[in-house]
Parts: structure tokens; sequence; C-alpha cells
């Protein structure tokens, strides 16, 4: 395709890991032509099945941006996003006209903001950013029943929204960047949480309680939530194969840390929280579930 050439008006979607794959697939399963969905990613066997259900392969960043208006990448942070942009084969080279480039990391804020003045300024405003983070783990993301949090101008958030639906929720909070605070905002909560529902987990295991019945017990109460209803069976099952890799959270901590002291915040819970993640993966167990934090408070303290 040369420059004078129409587009598609295709849509794009760099990354098909964990989350990608099956964000990829429900944007897939909802498209009035399958073929509007380009992919791209370092394995190609990672599109094995979206290709065979009609998605267009593409073998680069830059071959996928030539088709598309619109990118969603599903990249674990801002440094393999720049890899996927820069360079010949990068998407900033592949583009033909406007481009809007929604990012589903989860990143530093300020991170963020700087992608989006920066391509603003390369591209005279031609490519446009929307962050959009995801919460929901790898079941959300397969139910298509994720949360994605989206900062970025309303016409862009909106345009990102619609796209995205068939992922799950989507809540605008602001401009580029809000998407990102609401989701450190979310860590911290989840990481709290887990560390919590784990120690309860130790607690009632070493005073003979049936974990089980403790947890569909408390479930009922304030105690209950979507992440007890996830990592309950883990916890009763002492199933800590990765879903959500535990050394991620130190990453998205550091994000929660950091913005907590711009805007002069006290930091005490979540400094305790980066730390004994840090813990779980000088143990050895970073590659594991979070939920490992049961096995890490088992192990590092004798009944």
């Amino acid at each position: 395709m040369t420059s004078g050439e129409p587009r598609t008006g295709g849509l794009g979607v760099i990354g098909l890991g964990t989350m990608g794959a099956p964000m990829a697939a429900h944007l897939l399963a909802a498209a009035d032509d399958p073929g509007r969905l380009h992919v791209t990613a370092r394995r190609p066997a990672a599109a094995a099945d979206l290709v065979a259900a009609g998605a267009v392969w593409a073998p680069s960043p830059a071959a996928l941006a030539a088709e598309c208006t619109v990118i969603v990448t599903v990249l674990p942070d801002l440094p393999e996003l720049w890899e996927v942009l820069e360079g010949p084969a990068g998407v900033l080279s592949g583009r033909t006209g406007d481009l809007l480039l929604v990012v589903c990391s989860t990143s530093a804020p300020d991170g963020v903001r700087a992608l989006g003045v920066e391509l603003t300024e390369r591209t005279g405003g031609a490519v446009r950013v929307v962050d959009a983070p995801v919460s929901g783990g790898r079941e959300g993301a397969i139910a298509g029943t994720l949360s994605i949090l989206i900062g970025g101008a309303d016409t862009d958030a909106a345009t990102a929204a619609d796209v995205l639906a068939p992922c799950g929720r989507s809540t605008h909070l602001g401009p580029l960047g809000s998407g990102q605070v609401a989701k450190a905002c979310n860590q911290l909560v989840v990481a709290a949480t887990t560390v919590a529902l784990a120690e309860a987990a130790v607690i009632a295991d070493r005073s003979g309680l049936d974990l089980s019945a403790l947890f569909e017990a408390v479930g009922g109460g304030y105690a209950g939530s979507r992440l007890l209803e996830v990592k309950g069976p883990r916890f009763v099952a002492h199933d800590h194969e990765p879903a959500s890799a535990a050394r991620l959270m130190i990453k998205d901590l550091d994000f929660a840390l950091a913005q907590a002291r711009s805007v002069g915040t006290p930091t005490e819970h979540v400094q305790f929280l980066r730390g004994l993640f840090a813990e779980v993966v000088t143990a050895g167990l970073g590659d594991l579930d979070s939920s490992v934090v049961q096995r890490f408070l088992e192990e590092r303290s004798a009944p």
C-alpha cells in the first residue's frame, strides 16, 4: 500500500499473550467483518487460532499500522510498547494517516502522558493516545468481563470504549494518564486483599477450619469480593500455578507508590505490600500466581 491509497479503517491488536489473545478473540467475534481485525505478535503461533477464525496476520507492527486507524496494544509496559513503535518495522514507520493508539498496559501515569506528548509532537497530532489498562485478570479477559479504565480526550476515549466494548465495561476517568492512576489504586486494593486472604487462609488452616466452608461463609458478608471468588479456590487447593505472576505486582505497586508520593499521600501501606511481594520474589516464588503469598507465609513461619 502506498501513502496515496486509502486504508481499510482496520482495527489492530499488538500483543497476544495471556490477556491480549482472549481480548482479540472477543474483538474478532464482535466484528461484522472478521477481516477488519489485524493482529501481530513476536510469535506467529500466538495468532494461529485468531487467523484461522478470520483475523489477518501482519508480519510486523508497520504492516499492521498500514491497515489500521485504531491499534490496541496489550503489552507488559511502555518499554515494550516503544519497541513496536520505533524502527523500520515499527508502527510509526508503517502508519499512513491518523491513528488512535489504545494502550492497555499497566504503566506509570507520567510515562503515558509523556508518550502522548511525544507522539503528538512527532506526528503533528496524527497519532493520538488513550490509556486503557484493564482489571479482571485472565478470567475476566476470557469471559469478556474486564473493567477497562480509560484516560484521554473525550472523543478518543469514547472511540476506545466502543472498540473495547466486547472485552468488558469501560469507564472514562479523565485526561490521558487517568486510567493508569485508577489502575494503580486498583492494584493497591488487589495486593492488600490478596495478602489478607492469604494470611487468613494460613490462620484458618492452622486452626483446623475447613477453608472452603470458611470462604463460602465470609463471602456472603463484608469480606466478600470478586477476588475472593477467583482466588478463594486457589487458596483452598494450594494451587499457585501462574495466572497473574506475583512479580508483576512489584511494578504495579511501584506505580502506586510514585503516584501517592506525587500527591502527598501517606505511603505506609503500599510500601509494606511492595516489600512483601519483593520478599516473595526473593524467595524464588515470583513467577507463580500472586496467591503464592499463602505458601510464602506458610514457609516463613512454622506453626
